[in-house]
């Protein structure tokens, strides 16, 4: 399956975010700039859609099922673990935004009704009304946050201060857990192709909105503990 600009585009934003040093970057964000967005991700969420990726990588380049099975079971576990967490929101899609830097792509399939979604991932997007300084500042903190420098980002951002706009990648819950369990069945089935497929699946079913998008959804419900 051809990897479109779009796709290329969410794999971008879904893997800007580091996450092992997310908790370091919430410190110095919080310094310059207390109500942004990173405290709303999912690390759990982030996690899973990073396997996801890799999962789909390793079976688009390479067909080798077997090499796959570790991400996408990976990515079932750390989905269970964010589906349980206090980081995803309860809207209806149609409540939802899209930013124009990144609409829905073409196949994306809209959640009909209310459904949880988790924030997944982010970047700070360019205004071509800032000053040139902070246009770069902007392209320098994104890379540093791709790369995981993310002392660097924060004190790079802070010549941006209150000027940046950050939006945000939004999972919807159940579509993407049905996704990467079909996903995981192809694999085990040694069918790469429809692997792929569904997996496609669950990273078109982002949606990309606007930080304060965030802030007017509602918190979702914890998931019952499973006895």
């Amino acid at each position: 399956m051809k990897f479109i600009p779009a796709m290329a585009a969410i794999s971008s934003i879904l893997c800007a975010t580091p996450f092992a040093s997310a908790d370091s970057l919430h410190t110095h964000w919080e310094k310059f700039k207390a109500h942004r967005a990173f405290h709303h991700l999912s690390a759990d969420g982030q996690r899973a859609f990073q396997d996801i990726l890799k999962a789909r990588d390793i079976l688009q380049t390479t067909g080798k099922t077997e090499a796959a099975i570790p991400a996408l079971y990976d990515a079932q576990k750390r989905l269970a673990a964010a589906e349980k967490a206090d980081k995803k929101f309860q809207a209806a899609e149609n409540d939802l935004h899209p930013v124009p830097q990144h609409p829905v792509i073409a196949n994306h399939q809209p959640v009909v009704g209310q459904t949880d979604w988790l924030p997944v991932g982010g970047e700070f997007i360019l205004s071509e009304t800032l000053a040139p300084e902070k246009k770069a500042a902007i392209v320098s903190a994104n890379a540093q946050l791709k790369s995981g420098n993310t002392d660097q980002a924060a004190e790079t951002m802070k010549v941006v201060g209150a000027d940046a706009d950050f939006i945000m990648a939004l999972a919807p819950v159940t579509p993407v857990q049905g996704a990467v369990y079909r996903a995981t069945v192809f694999t085990e089935g040694h069918n790469p192709q429809e692997a792929v497929a569904a997996l496609n699946q669950a990273l078109n079913s982002v949606v990309f909105v606007s930080e304060s998008t965030i802030e007017t959804l509602a918190p979702a419900a914890p998931a019952p503990a499973k006895k």
